[in-house]
Formats: C-alpha cells, sequence, structure tokens
C-alpha cells in the first residue's frame, strides 16, 4: 500500500513500554496513523510524501496533562505571591477581560507556544471550553476539555444547572470528535460544594470521560477543606466516590501515605506541575513515592500566569532531576518514568493510550522532529536521556498531527501567529489596568 507519509533516516524514540529505539528508522503513515515502522530500509519511501529525517530525533508529540491556555492573557501580571492572594487577583483581571473572543484569544497564544515546542495534545482548564476547542482547530493539535464547575456564577455567568446542561451538550457534540477529548473539569475541593463535585462526577462517569480538578495544591487547601468537610482533600473525594482510573488530579502537593495508597488503589493520576508549585511556593510533590505506589503520573504546566511560560519541556527537566535532590535518591525518577509523564502515561490519565502516546502501528501519528546538529546535543550516547535532560522545546523543527504537519521548520503552518500577537499586545493597557 502506498503510503501518504513516510518519515525516513531518523532516530526514532517510540517511549513504549521499553523505551524502544529505533536507529535510521523510517515511520509510513496511512489515513492519519502508524502504518508501518521499523528501520529506513525496511519501510522504503513509496509515499505520497517523503521527508528525510536527515538523522534527526522522532518521537511522539508531548502531551500535557493539566493547563489554563487561555491565562496566557496574564503572564507575568500577578507575581510574588502565594496561591490564595494570587488567586485572587487572577479572578480580578479575568472577571475584567474575559469573554469567548478573548478566551479564544488566549487559548491560541498559549497553545500556540506548546505546539511549537512540540506538544501536540493539552488537557485544558479554562473558562469558555468551547473557545479553547476552536482555538485548538485554529492550530491544528489536540485538546482535552469540557464544562468547567465552581460554586457561583463564575467568569462565564453560568448557575449550577446551566453548568451541568452546558457540560452534557459539550460531551454529546464532541463526543466522536478524533481532535476533542471531551471532560468534565470541576475546580477544586475549595471551590465546588460535594453536591456539585458528585453531579459533575456522574455526567462524566455517564459518558466514560475523564475527569480532572485541581487537588491538594496547598497547605492552605487541605486546611479549609479538613475544617469544611472533616476530611483532607483526597479522602473528601473518595468519600464522595470521585477517585477512579478517569481521575486526573493536577498537583497533589501536599499528601500522606494513606492518600497515597488512596491513589494507587483506585487507578487515579496525578499531574505533577513542577514548576508552578515552585513558584507559588506551594511546595514540592512526593512523585517518587507517588511512583514507588503504583500511581500513574503525567506533567503539565498550569498556566502562564503561575509559570510565565508553558515550557513542558522545562517540567520535564525539573520532574526528573527534582526529585533526586530533595529525596537525596538519584534513582528517585528513571529516564523513562520522566519520559512516559509526558507520552505513554500522559495518554492513559486521557483515557487515550489506544490511539496517542506512543509511536506503535495503529496509532495517530502525533510526532515530532527535533534537531540533533547543536551543541548541547553532542555527543548523544543515549536518545531518552537527551530528550530528558538536555533537549528544548526550541531545538522542535517539524510537528505532524494524524500525519499532517502543523510546524514546518519551526513555524506555523496554518495560522500566521504575528496577528494574535498584535491582538494580544493591544489588550495590555486594559490588563494592566484590572489590576491597578
Amino acid at each position: 500500500m502506498t503510503a501518504d507519509l513516510i518519515v525516513t533516516n531518523a532516530l526514532i524514540v517510540t517511549a513504549d513500554a521499553a523505551g524502544s529505539v529505533v536507529a535510521d528508522g523510517a515511520i509510513a503513515v496511512v489515513g492519519g496513523r502508524i502504518a508501518r515502522i521499523g528501520t529506513a530500509a525496511e519501510i522504503g519511501t513509496d509515499a505520497r510524501e517523503v521527508l528525510a529525517a536527515q538523522g534527526r530525533l522522532l518521537m511522539p508529540g508531548l502531551i500535557n496533562t493539566h493547563c489554563h491556555a487561555g491565562c496566557s492573557l496574564f503572564r507575568g501580571l500577578v507575581e510574588g505571591l502565594a496561591l490564595e492572594p494570587w488567586l485572587a487577583q487572577v479572578w480580578r483581571a479575568e472577571a475584567a477581560i474575559l469573554t469567548p473572543e478573548t478566551c479564544r484569544l488566549g487559548a491560541r497564544l498559549g497553545l500556540a507556544e506548546q505546539l511549537l515546542g512540540g506538544v501536540t495534545t493539552v488537557m485544558d482548564m479554562y473558562w469558555r471550553p468551547r473557545a479553547t476547542v476552536a482555538a485548538a482547530r485554529d492550530l491544528g493539535m489536540r485538546v482535552a476539555t469540557g464544562g468547567i464547575f465552581v460554586d457561583g456564577p463564575g467568569m462565564d455567568g453560568l448557575d449550577a444547572d446551566a453548568r451541568l446542561r452546558e457540560a452534557r451538550r459539550f460531551l454529546d457534540d464532541f463526543g466522536d470528535a478524533e481532535d476533542v477529548l471531551p471532560g468534565v473539569f470541576p475546580h477544586g475541593a475549595y471551590t465546588v460544594s460535594p453536591a456539585l463535585l458528585r453531579a459533575s462526577w456522574e455526567l462524566a462517569a455517564e459518558a466514560g470521560a475523564p475527569w480532572s480538578t485541581h487537588a491538594a495544591e496547598t497547605r492552605a487547601e487541605q486546611a479549609d477543606v479538613t475544617n469544611r468537610y472533616g476530611r483532607s482533600v483526597i479522602r473528601h473525594f473518595a468519600y464522595h466516590g470521585l477517585l477512579d482510573a478517569r481521575s486526573v488530579l493536577a498537583h497533589c502537593v501536599w499528601l500522606d501515605d494513606e492518600e497515597i495508597d488512596l491513589l494507587a488503589a483506585t487507578g487515579a493520576t496525578v499531574s505533577h506541575n513542577p514548576v508552578s508549585n515552585l513558584k507559588l511556593a506551594s511546595g514540592i510533590a512526593r512523585i517518587p513515592d507517588l511512583l514507588d505506589a503504583g500511581v500513574r503520573v503525567g506533567l503539565g504546566t498550569d498556566g502562564a500566569i503561575s509559570g510565565n511560560d508553558i515550557d513542558l519541556w522545562r517540567a520535564l527537566r525539573l520532574a526528573a532531576t527534582l526529585h533526586k535532590g530533595a529525596t537525596l535518591r538519584a534513582d528517585a525518577v528513571s529516564t523513562l518514568q520522566a519520559l512516559h509523564m509526558v507520552t505513554r502515561d500522559a495518554a492513559a490519565a486521557l483515557g487515550a493510550a489506544d490511539r496517542l502516546g506512543t509511536l506503535e502501528t495503529g496509532k495517530f501519528a502525533d510526532m515530532i522532529l527535533l534537531d540533533l546538529k547543536r551543541p548541547h546535543a553532542t555527543p548523544l550516547f543515549d536518545p531518552l536521556t537527551h530528550i530528558v535532560h538536555s533537549a528544548a522545546a526550541s531545538d522542535v523543527v517539524d510537528v505532524f498531527v494524524g500525519g499532517r504537519r502543523v510546524v514546518r521548520g519551526g513555524v506555523l503552518a496554518r495560522l500566521d501567529i504575528a496577528d494574535t500577537l498584535a491582538e494580544v499586545e493591544a489588550l495590555v493597557p486594559r490588563i494592566a489596568a484590572s489590576v491597578a
């Protein structure tokens, strides 16, 4: 069969369970999926388009398991505060600025930053998720998003019943979309009542969709939830039956041993966000203990307003090194474990392990090419070590989503980002005035 695309002469890192590598490899793509993978000699060049990778590293597109892309509009606006006072300032700015149009603009900015850095799928929690979908489609990438739940009207003016209706419509409208992984996104145990948390959970369960929320991010959050409900955050979720393999819990910085065991027993995923946790002085999550207990861990960037950039490579490097220093264990997080946090395990967290996260036959051809002809890539003894400890977003040359090239030579293929940048710059005076 003639392939639609063959990428040949690449150093292929599959990110499969064994961390398999194919030297001088090639991948054939048919109908947006990987049809064959092997050496360049085995795959040949029978395709409508052949791309000679010239020894570049080919790997799966990265998957970000926790982001607020739309808040890129507020990058660097609120600084030097811990989470709770920081959040109060953020909400002031959002209330003044956010509309369906500005949500799409901010999402387009944040998603473009990530796509240029090789992130092909983002789990995003932000106001007006349809605007996020539109922004992702502007760029040609995948997004996991859906209905947002908070007590009160929030930035979109919806009450609880309207939130449930809109979340259900979102699941129905995008349930069959290949580029959207619809889910349900309550903000957290301290901002969503138990009844609304449970209602959101039941909605996600009915659709078999991911359910994602913030969890145990700070000591103040743990104290607040414990004072209100008599249980810590993870125990609160467990008490209300909100933990299983579809649960993606962002942060989980403040956990005790029993809570870690609860997460392991239920199959829930922790989305580790080291950059945000450090910058907001939230603490350092017990990632080695979570991994040792068998808890699946993905990686997230959080939003640009808490980490200033949305660089999943920076989060990857921190996840692989921070915990070695914190625990004084050189084996605290292995290279393969770290790689899987942004590929294989991240796809499983989104309920998409059958089609995303690794370069294997039958999966979507979501893949990226990294330039290795750079000083920090020479010499290269182990490709996995290079990815985790040396590579950077700026190394990404080409990005494919479903076999379609959406970044070509480091430039977005479907959107002139200059227009987006100009629109954001025009908003700056209003944004600055919102917190003055």
